[in-house]
């Protein structure tokens, strides 16, 4: 019997890119710990009149067909910052899914190679998006854990196809969970040291209660979150427009009160802190629709779920490793408490970022996943 030849075409069409978003929805159909995204924010995510990235960045998206039945799929990026600004020669490739078949998976990053080549690139890595703020990396251990809003969930295969196309990792991303530990003795150590703090170097927090509330400080956010996180490896700034695109993809999501901030007397940021109950449950329920009952689901999820994701946290540098972070802690058991929240979850943490997993030392926590990124050399035209 002879194997029907795969073939490999360009999403130019709404159908097209439709099918695109729609193929993990088939390929993990059966799988109890993949989340679906939204359909709609994954179109948004290609569709340039939505989202501002493609001022400085292109994607080109690529589907594999057997007898016109979608087995793989992978969008191949470019963000033109980090390479015209940052001097950082990079193919970028993300949205990578595809069966089991290495035949598919090489197809598809055969062609992201060739497009590096062609934009006389030097290496290609991924998975990644077009900026920080996309999820990243491949997943290589939690295959049982069930997945979340803010990253991608693969099959193990994933990891061996990359290994046999000859691509090596680039970086590793860890991620871990605490039981939220918030007996008396915790929560006022926490409280005398923040006190402590705040007198020695003149803070003060802001408190949200309401999302309008957040609006006016969402910038000088955005703006502490550069000057926390610009030395990572992978940073790429983000543009005014992004950082808007961001702030109305997310905030509304966000109980006022999981979001924390700390000021100096003049006004100026010195910490943040952004958690988000877990929508895991309420997007499998959702199934990428919001109508009719997704916002059903995402609404109960905002106000009820149980358990958190540690979405972002900064210090700004002048301030780190000064005791700052008690502040938050303080400010966290506190809105912890009033809401019953019972676990936390740290969302992908690059595993060479030796401050950040630092602060979470005393929470004992449990690392339940790794994910990483591969690259490969672009040397010559496939």
């Amino acid at each position: 019997m002879i194997t029907p030849k795969i073939e490999l075409s360009e999403v130019k069409t709404k159908a097209d890119l439709l099918r695109f978003v729609k193929f993990p929805f088939h390929l993990y159909a059966s799988n109890p710990y993949w989340v679906a995204p939204i359909i709609q924010e994954e179109l948004n995510q290609f569709n340039p009149n939505s989202n501002p990235v493609y001022e400085h960045a292109s994607s080109r998206l690529f589907l594999a067909k057997r007898d016109d039945e979608v087995v793989g799929r992978i969008a191949a990026l470019i963000n033109f910052y980090e390479v015209d600004k940052m001097g950082i020669k990079k193919m970028r490739f993300g949205w990578f899914d595809f069966v089991d078949d290495i035949e598919v998976s090489r197809l598809l990053l055969e062609k992201v190679h060739q497009i590096g080549y062609e934009n006389h690139l030097e290496f290609v890595e991924g998975p990644v998006g077009f900026s920080n703020m996309d999820k990243v990396g491949i997943l290589t251990m939690g295959f049982e854990e069930k997945g979340d809003m803010i990253s991608w969930y693969n099959a193990p295969y994933y990891a061996k196809h990359m290994e046999v196309l000859g691509y090596q990792k680039a970086n590793e991303w860890l991620e871990h969970y605490f039981d939220v530990d918030l007996h008396p003795d915790r929560t006022s150590q926490y409280t005398r040291m923040a006190e402590v703090i705040k007198r020695r170097y003149h803070l003060k927090v802001i408190r949200f209660s309401k999302t309008q509330e957040i609006m006016p400080y969402v910038d000088k956010i955005f703006d502490l979150f550069d000057k926390t996180y610009n030395k990572l490896v992978s940073y790429v700034p983000l543009s005014d427009k992004q950082i808007q695109f961001f702030k109305a993809k997310y905030i509304k999501l966000i109980d006022p009160e999981f979001i924390k901030y700390v000021e100096d007397e003049q006004g100026n940021p010195i910490a943040f802190a952004i958690t988000m109950r877990s929508f895991s449950e309420a997007l499998q329920k959702a199934n990428g629709r919001l109508f009719p009952f997704g916002f059903y689901h995402l609404l109960r999820a905002k106000k009820n779920s149980k358990e958190v994701l540690f979405y972002l946290i900064g210090v700004h540098p002048d301030f780190q490793k000064k005791g700052v972070v008690a502040i938050i802690f303080d400010e966290f058991a506190q809105s912890y408490i009033k809401h019953g929240i019972k676990r936390a979850f740290r969302t992908p943490e690059l595993e060479t970022n030796s401050d950040i997993h630092s602060l979470w030392k005393e929470f004992n926590p449990i690392n339940h996943k790794r994910r990483k990124t591969f690259r490969k050399n672009i040397e010559a035209n496939p």
